[in-house]
Formats: C-alpha cells, structure tokens, sequence
C-alpha cells in the first residue's frame, strides 16, 4: 500500500492521506499515534488548541522513524493571532512535538471579527517561519474566499493549503474553488461528517456495489476530488480500514451521486468561519 504525495505551491509535497487527532485526549495521544505509525499512517495532523503535541511527539521519538519519513502539521491558537506571539508560540509547538521542524504550519481560524480583522498580520508573521527551514510549508485553515483573496493580495504568497470542512454534506465547493484558483490544496477536515456518512442510503449503496464500508467509500471520494484526508480512530481495525482505499475507484456516477448530497451551511458539523471569534481562556 502506497499512499499518494501532491505537489504544494512551494515545490515540497504531501502524503495525501494522514492521521487526525483532533479530540485524542492527551493522555491517550501517545498510545494512539502509536497505533496509527505502526498500522502505517505517515502524516500526522495536530495542533497547539488540541492540547495534545506532546503525545505526538512523545510517539515519534518512540517509534524512532527517520524525520523525512514522517510529515507532521499543527496549527496556531487562536490566542496568539499577534505577529510576536505567532513566533512566540511556533517556539513552544517544536519544544512539544520535540521536533526541529514541522513540516505545514497553518492558522487554525481567520478569526476576522477578532484582532481589528487583521489576520493579514498574522499570515505575514506566517511566511516568515519559512525562512530558516523550522517550517517547512505554511498555510491556512477555515479561510473563506475573500479571506484567502485579501492575504494574497497583502502578502503576495499563497498558503500551501487551506484546510477547511468537507464532506458529502458540506462540499463546500466555493472555499475550494477559491484555494485551488490561487494555488492551494485543498484539506478536508471532519471527511466523514462525524459518522454521518456510515447510515447515509446513498454512500451504503454505493458501498455495496463496490464492496467497500461507507466510510471508505467517502475517503475514496475525497481522493479522487484532489483533496487531502486525515480520518480519526482510536481502533486499529478502523485506521487499517482507512488506509485502504487506494486499491479501488469509484466510478464518474458514484462521485456525482454523493457530491449530490450536499446541503450547504446547514450540512456543516462545525462552526462557520466567517463568525467564529472563540479564543481560549477568554471567555
């Protein structure tokens, strides 16, 4: 089983599909991984609000993998948007991970009712982290159209990707559009809608004539749109179930039955980008 790598925009690539751990508690983090390297996941996606980049690196180091094999992402706080403490708190994500770089950087929200809407600030202290290899690659996470428009204007560089909601439910096609018009790859976060997809009748059927489980169904589908996936489990028969999907495709009708699903806004698990303001330890 070899899992795809995609060009980015800055001439480094990515595995197509990784390992999420969003919602791993941190105690149980470093197990995980764990499970997740040895099942054979090679791309890792955490972040600083996800309180759990120590587990992550705490598994690396166990599972004594050479660093080039291993592509690991996490994510700015919402609280450090301010161009020192994007520095600042970049500093603290490679002293957890216990790593001298990362290789993808992204802001975690636009956040564009907080900070006087300047997130061009924070993007611009971005780009900077590149400089001396400690970031390999950086870009944005649940930026909408106009806000990847304007820092691209600002700054005059594109984020590597834009890792934002996408799943049958939410294809949320304008946001992606927008990121592969300026250059971006595209991440989908939440591929699976929270479990939605495992009863939904359309992605069973499908399931059925391929031979597959919905969910694999539903990765595959992202795949063969172009976008990155990075699925969450705590159980090994379920990352192993995950990473097989590269042994099968779905026919032109069968992606177009399931892109038919979508609902908009009102599909979405998660908060929309363009009022979501909550920073920890603010409220």
């Amino acid at each position: 089983m070899s899992i795809p790598r995609l060009a980015l925009n800055d001439g480094t690539s990515i595995p197509q599909l990784g390992f999420g751990v969003f919602q791993v508690p941190p105690a149980d983090t470093e197990a995980v991984v764990t499970q997740a390297l040895e099942a054979g996941y090679r791309h890792l996606d955490t972040a600083q609000m996800y309180g759990n980049e120590e587990g992550v690196g705490a598994a690396l180091a166990a599972a004594g993998l050479p660093r080039d094999e291993v592509y690991v992402t996490t994510k700015l706080n919402n609280s450090f948007h301010r161009p020192d403490d994007v520095r600042r708190s970049f500093d603290a994500s490679l002293e957890r991970l216990g790593l001298d770089h990362v290789d993808l950087f992204l802001i975690h929200w636009p956040l564009p009712t907080r900070y006087d809407g300047d997130y061009v600030a924070t993007w611009q202290a971005m780009t900077e982290l590149t400089a001396d290899g400690r970031a390999r690659s950086v870009g944005v996470s649940n930026f909408q159209p106009d806000h990847l428009d304007r820092i691209v204007a600002a700054t005059g560089v594109v984020p590597a990707v834009n890792q934002i909601e996408v799943h049958p439910f939410t294809t949320n096609e304008e946001a992606r559009a927008a990121s592969l018009r300026h250059g971006a790859l595209v991440e989908a976060w939440s591929p699976i809608a929270r479990g939605r997809v495992l009863e939904d009748p359309t992605i069973v059927r499908i399931a059925e004539e391929v031979g597959r489980t919905p969910s694999q169904v539903t990765l595959r589908w992202h795949v063969e749109r172009g976008d990155i996936v990075f699925p969450k489990s705590v159980r090994p028969v379920r990352m192993a179930e995950n990473l097989a999907i590269f042994d099968f495709a779905l026919s032109p009708d069968q992606v177009a039955a399931i892109a038919a699903l979508d609902e908009g806004d009102a599909g979405r698990t998660g908060p929309h980008p363009d009022t979501f303001d909550w920073i920890p330890g603010a409220d």
